[in-house]
């Protein structure tokens, strides 16, 4: 291959990157704050919205499994869904009835999650070394869900429904575009592929390992507590009225790239159960940080607690992917990976998502006036020492149970060791 057309390929391929997270940037970040204060939705009824998205991370792998590992190429699966859910997720600016809104995000979940891995499949097919290609690649994503917060949080438009049309009119044009990305072909066709291979259960075997089985059931709680951030931050934010606040909050994605390049510097340093207790400690801090900050002179508790972010994410679960991928015989690594998704975007953030709308509910007072105006004041601070307190006791517990252990020799057979 030319060079020349090496590097057309890698434009491509960031310029998709680019698109795919610009598309759930765009929306997803202030949804709580249009249909709050837009539409009138009450706390639960804005949980039980975002958790359309962990939804469809539950039946994302069906899809990709099930039918585009076998009989299409990615690139045109990937044209269908983002066009099909273009078409949704505009349909879905238009809803106004809780329900039906729900049901409507439900069908655009299923659209859109299985393309977070088609993009990767795509890339890795035209990839000679993804380790250190792929990563140039992945940061176009990233880049991407900056510039979209930047570009909604400058138009001032967080409350209306107008981040929905953007990101359905660029799901629009990936979805075009998808079709003149690089062939690629499905990589099951002629083999069977079961549900124990779609949803990994042939990871279950590895819950013979009691730290194995204590980190998974860690990551499944400590997911319930860091739905609070994704699903309320923006309408926090806009509520005790910090300006921009969905730019503000791209400074978490920023601290994402940061402490991704000094984390195998980190990660030397402290070793797995540190790195995962690091990260599980960040997320107290943030919501304690939220909790007790103000939007004058404790302004920077809102910003330090924003750009936690990296190590929030970063430090729990990269390292979580790193330590699955090290714990795993090398025949079910794909599947662990996949297992463990499923455990925590989504049945973790269905979870969490409606739990944390209905503890906002239970700490909003709605007041009536002589006047007959309803409004509604939300206690912040307790909001978020809820979500601070579960996330101290998971990371106490994990703490306690957990063992870091050195890389096991396993067998050809891929047979499982006792745990400790």
């Amino acid at each position: 291959m030319t060079e020349q057309k090496q590097t057309f390929i890698q434009t491509r391929l960031a310029t998709m990157m680019f698109l795919q997270f610009f598309i759930w940037g765009a929306w997803y970040v202030t949804l709580g704050t249009y249909l709050s204060k837009g539409l009138g939705f009450d706390p639960a009824q804005i949980g039980r919205s975002y958790s359309a998205m962990p939804w469809g991370a539950v039946v994302a792998p069906f899809i990709v499994g099930m039918i585009a590992d076998r009989f299409f190429p990615a690139q045109k699966v990937m044209a269908f869904l983002h066009i099909v859910g273009g078409c949704v997720l505009f349909y879905a600016a238009s809803i106004t009835q809780s329900v039906a809104l729900f049901w409507v995000l439900i069908a655009y979940a299923i659209c859109y999650n299985p393309t977070l891995g088609l993009v990767n499949a795509i890339c890795f097919s035209k990839m000679d070394n993804p380790e250190k290609q792929f990563p140039a690649i992945r940061v176009f994503g990233t880049a991407g869900w900056i510039i979209a917060g930047l570009i909604i949080g400058f138009m001032k438009v967080e409350d209306q429904n107008l981040p929905m049309k953007i990101a359905a009119a660029s799901s629009l044009v990936l979805g075009v575009f998808s079709l003149f990305l690089p062939n690629t072909p499905p990589k099951s066709l002629g083999h069977k592929v079961t549900v124990s291979d779609v949803l990994g259960l042939g990871t279950l075997k590895l819950l013979k390992d009691r730290s194995f089985a204590v980190f998974v059931v860690g990551s499944l709680l400590i997911c319930i507590p860091l739905t609070f951030y994704y699903n309320f931050t923006n309408m926090f934010l806009n509520d005790v009225g910090v300006a921009n606040a969905a730019g503000k909050m791209t400074m978490g994605q920023m601290s994402e790239v940061a402490f991704m390049i000094v984390m195998p510097f980190f990660f030397a340093k402290l070793g797995v159960k540190k790195m995962l207790l690091t990260g599980m400690l960040a997320w107290v801090g943030r919501y304690i940080l939220f909790a007790f900050g103000s939007p004058d002179s404790l302004v920077w508790m809102y910003y330090l607690g924003i750009a936690l972010h990296g190590i929030c994410y970063d430090f729990f679960f990269v390292t979580g992917q790193i330590y699955v991928d090290k714990t795993a015989p090398k025949a079910i690594q794909a599947q662990a990976q996949g297992f463990i998704a499923f455990i925590t975007y989504g049945v973790g953030m269905v979870i969490g998502s409606n739990l944390s709308g209905l503890v906002a509910k239970h700490f909003t007072a709605v007041n009536t006036s002589t006047d007959g105006v309803i409004s509604s004041v939300m206690d912040w601070q307790r909001i978020w020492l809820t979500p601070a307190l579960l996330a101290g006791c998971i990371l106490i517990l994990f703490a306690v149970l957990f063992r870091e252990q050195e890389k096991a020799e396993h067998s050809a057979e891929g047979d499982v060791g006792e745990g400790e």
